[in-house]
């Protein structure tokens, strides 16, 4: 049953990011060769992430890892996991940055598109068909989001409008993880001090961006 659970939840998980690309190569106003190249590159630190969430089971377990490492990579990911593999995630986008290997700003921009559509698919999921009443808080979240998103896109500059949606993120966040028993992204659970600090890192790489 654990394995069944674990892989419906990875499947609901590949839906919901194919769900987000196809949205987003739909509706960007870029060009065709840029999408292409944005979805290729949040598609790679995709794969990246992954990879680090293995490696970061490994930091977190290493004493386990040497006595037996089969069993640590056998078991599934818990939040400080995730947490390891974000951070893990976010110094390597901001070193290829600064090795001018890395657009940042377009590559956040694609990315909070593909984030929010999957992000709401994966949660609308949990709650109509997993019968999750504890994500419809967060679905709601979503929601306005995705309406502020678009309807502020050609409203305001890139950054602007990333800085608005990061700033709406993280405050809806931190709110429901107060009022809420838990509160999760992607089935791990989120906590105030993490949400503040991807704020922080964000927001500080966003305001030494030129407007796109």
């Amino acid at each position: 049953m654990a394995t069944i659970s674990k892989l419906t939840a990875i499947g609901i998980m590949a839906v919901s990011f194919i769900a987000g690309f196809l949205s987003y190569y739909m509706l960007s106003n870029v060009s065709r060769e840029d999408k292409k190249k944005h979805i290729g590159e949040l598609i790679s630190q995709l794969i990246n992430f992954v990879i680090f969430m293995w490696v970061a089971k490994i930091i977190l377990n290493f004493p386990g890892f040497l006595s037996d490492p089969l069993s640590v990579l056998a078991y599934p990911g818990d939040s400080s996991t995730f947490y390891l593999a974000v951070l893990i995630t976010l110094f390597l986008l901001i070193y290829k940055k600064r090795q001018k290997k890395l657009d940042f700003l377009p590559f956040v921009d694609s990315f909070v598109h593909v984030f929010l559509i999957a992000s709401f698919l994966y949660e609308f999921i949990e709650v109509i068909f997993q019968e999750n009443m504890y994500a419809f808080g967060y679905l709601i979240l979503l929601a306005i989001l995705i309406g502020l998103y678009f309807f502020l896109w050609e409203r305001m500059s890139g950054k602007l409008l990333l800085m608005v949606i990061l700033c709406g993120w993280s405050l809806g966040m931190i709110v429901l993880a107060w009022i809420l028993p838990f509160v999760t992204v992607f089935g791990y659970m989120m906590q105030p001090w993490f949400v503040g600090l991807f704020f922080v890192i964000i927001l500080l790489f966003l305001l030494k961006e030129r407007s796109a």
